[in-house]
């Protein structure tokens, strides 16, 4: 039987509620670097676009959007979150990614595969999916985003309807792992509890410039999409495909 995938019923509505903050942080520096691609009309194909939280940034902006995640839970707000937008299921890295303009990402989507040969296949499908001149942006958590968060505490936050309480571990240096509890209220005033288990692989993004170079994407390591501050070890990989394949 296959795995569940992350972002149930229950998570997915949390997280759409409650932290949509890095779509909103992140947008306006993605959108900048987008623009080529909006000027000409391109495809912009999200991965792991959850709710719809940054897709609907880029529907705002104008864009023709094809969102993306493996997690259907996710799709159907992501539906309602961005109506403008094509939504459809992939999973990565073995769903193909459609020829497009730009391939963007934000919530370090590829960290979430089971292991560091996935997440290059998965950026390496991106980077061949890009047309000549076609925009390559995503964030991807580095190996000091384990390091910086090594003995932290337990997080927790409390709502009127719902509340979230998350364990962090670091079994390895390349695997950060979060144990997610959410509660949500039902409309006769009960509580539904559900688990998850988050695993994240984390790798040295110092080599995927390379790795991207040899699919002929001109890349680099930022720490930002734009003018934003991510957190400690989550960086932005930014690239272009050049003009011919």
């Amino acid at each position: 039987m296959a795995a569940e995938p992350n972002y149930r019923p229950d998570l997915a509505l949390v997280h759409h509620l409650g932290f949509g903050f890095h779509a909103d942080l992140c947008a306006p520096g993605v959108l900048a670097l987008l623009e080529p691609v909006r000027a000409r009309r391109g495809l912009v194909v999200e991965l792991g676009c959850g709710s719809g939280l940054l897709t609907r940034h880029l529907v705002e902006a104008g864009h023709r959007v094809l969102a993306t995640d493996a997690s259907p839970a996710m799709l159907e707000l992501a539906r309602t979150t961005a109506p403008d937008a094509e939504v459809r299921r992939l999973a990565l890295p073995d769903d193909a990614i459609p020829e497009c303009d730009a391939v963007v990402s934000t919530g370090h989507v590829l960290n979430y595969l089971p292991d560091e040969p996935s997440l290059d296949r998965a950026l390496t499908a991106a980077a061949r999916a890009l047309r000549p001149g076609g925009v390559l942006a995503l964030d991807v958590c580095d190996l000091r985003w384990g390091e910086a968060r090594r003995g932290s505490p337990s997080y927790s936050r409390v709502e009127d309807d719902w509340a979230i309480v998350t364990r962090f571990s670091l079994p390895r240096r390349d695997l950060f792992v979060r144990e997610i509890t959410t509660l949500l209220r039902a409309r006769d005033g009960t509580w539904r509890r559900s688990v998850e288990r988050h695993e994240n692989v984390l790798t040295d993004t110092s080599r995927l410039p390379e790795l991207l170079g040899d699919e002929g994407v001109d890349a680099e390591v930022r720490p930002a999409f734009g003018a934003e501050a991510l957190p400690e070890g989550l960086v932005a990989v930014v690239g272009v495909r050049r003009a011919t394949r």
